[in-house]
């Protein structure tokens, strides 16, 4: 293993149903009153701690998971997922008597984005305590995933985000996070996630949302709520050069060091400050040489794959970026590494069951995978 990295915040059990191809959309098939037949249901480890971590044990990262479980059938079913990876995988994870575990039931039907029945459970209660100081030890990156789950995280301006990443911070670690979209109407919906973010940002060091959700949160009034002037932009202006040059510009303002916004079949786009200072600030796996990791804007395209499901593919292609950083690659191998290990996942149904080791990614690249065309250009 080279490197080792924790991966805190949301796990939960996924639930995937195997639907049968009847032609119909998801949509269709879900009408009330209608019995629709299934095919047997995968159990797999979901959420952000399962997810990045399993996929960067399998690309050869050290990896410590922390997260909170409840005392429970769905927990046990979790737990024994993970242990069968690698038994000192769950030693991480806390477990509750109070809380119920976590589950997202994921319905993916073919020709329909997926859809997904999530409860949060035992995410809600988790805390800075739940990973203590001596886990920290002996790491050299911690990433920590999907706030917006996470009430207990986002509560009070993200007080114990804020005080698990400076702790991180102090330790000499290099810092990463990931967001999730604040379901319409739900508690986290309502937060001021651009007074949260201003005060989180300075001590992470990779921003690495999807297009979607962050934007949706950098919205005039703070808030994720909608409706009105508020209304969610279209998929087009997302993607439009000048509002991924404003989104970016506006979090790397607030302090991140790298900001690299996720696009789905439209890939990566990056931006990195300008401040040699920030980026060499970056912690253990700050770049040996800045110089090229500095006031960067790159865009890159995904890679040519048979889609099989997306489910966690935004996670394996952040543990993407994640590893590329612990091996010190320069920011377009980065990239390309990223984008590598996201298209490996999307050729399977279960969020990691086809992401390759360290060495098999390389060969693929090397190899002359083809790229999707894009729309954006720089």
């Amino acid at each position: 293993m080279i490197g080792r990295a924790i991966v805190a915040g949301h796990i939960c059990l996924d639930i995937l149903p195997r639907l049968t191809d009847t032609g119909e959309e998801l949509a269709a098939m879900l009408s009330p009153g209608r019995v629709v037949e299934a095919g047997a249901a995968l159990l797999s480890t979901g959420g952000a701690v399962a997810n990045v971590g399993l996929a960067l044990s399998r690309l050869g990262i050290g990896v410590r998971l922390a997260g909170r479980i409840g005392d429970d059938l769905f927990g046990r079913a979790l737990s024994s997922l993970l242990a069968a990876v690698d038994p000192s995988l769950p030693e991480g994870i806390r477990v509750s008597k109070r809380d119920a575990t976590s589950y997202s039931i994921v319905l993916s039907a073919k020709g329909s984005d997926r859809t997904i029945l999530h409860f949060p459970g035992a995410n809600d209660a988790f805390c800075a305590d739940d990973l203590p100081e001596e886990g920290l030890s002996g790491c050299d990156l911690l990433h920590f995933g999907y706030p917006p789950a996470m009430r207990a995280i986002y509560r009070d301006e993200g007080a114990e985000l804020v005080r698990l990443l400076t702790r991180a911070k102090a330790a000499g670690l290099t810092t990463s996070l990931d967001m999730s979209y604040p379901p319409p109407g739900s508690e986290a919906a309502r937060v001021d996630w651009r007074s949260l973010l201003r005060r989180a940002l300075p001590f992470v060091d990779l921003f690495i949302p999807a297009v979607e959700e962050i934007s949706l949160m950098l919205r005039e009034g703070g808030s994720a709520r909608g409706g009105g002037e508020d209304a969610p932009l279209g998929r087009d202006a997302l993607l439009e050069l000048e509002h991924l040059r404003r989104t970016s510009g506006a979090l790397l303002d607030m302090g991140c060091a790298l900001c690299v916004l996720k696009l789905g079949d439209e890939g990566l786009y990056l931006r990195s400050s300008g401040e040699r200072a920030r980026i060499a600030a970056m912690g253990r796996c700050a770049p040996a040489d800045p110089t090229g990791w500095i006031g960067r804007e790159l865009h890159a395209p995904c890679f040519s794959v048979r889609v099989a499901g997306t489910t966690g593919a935004g996670d394996c292609t952040a543990a993407g970026f994640i590893a590329g950083l612990v091996r010190r690659l320069s920011l377009e191998e980065d990239l390309t590494c990223a984008l590598g290990v996201g298209a490996y996942a999307v050729e399977g149904v279960e969020a990691i069951g086809k992401v390759p080791d360290w060495e098999a990614l390389r060969r693929r690249i090397a190899a002359g995978w083809p790229r999707a065309t894009s729309r954006i250009s720089l």
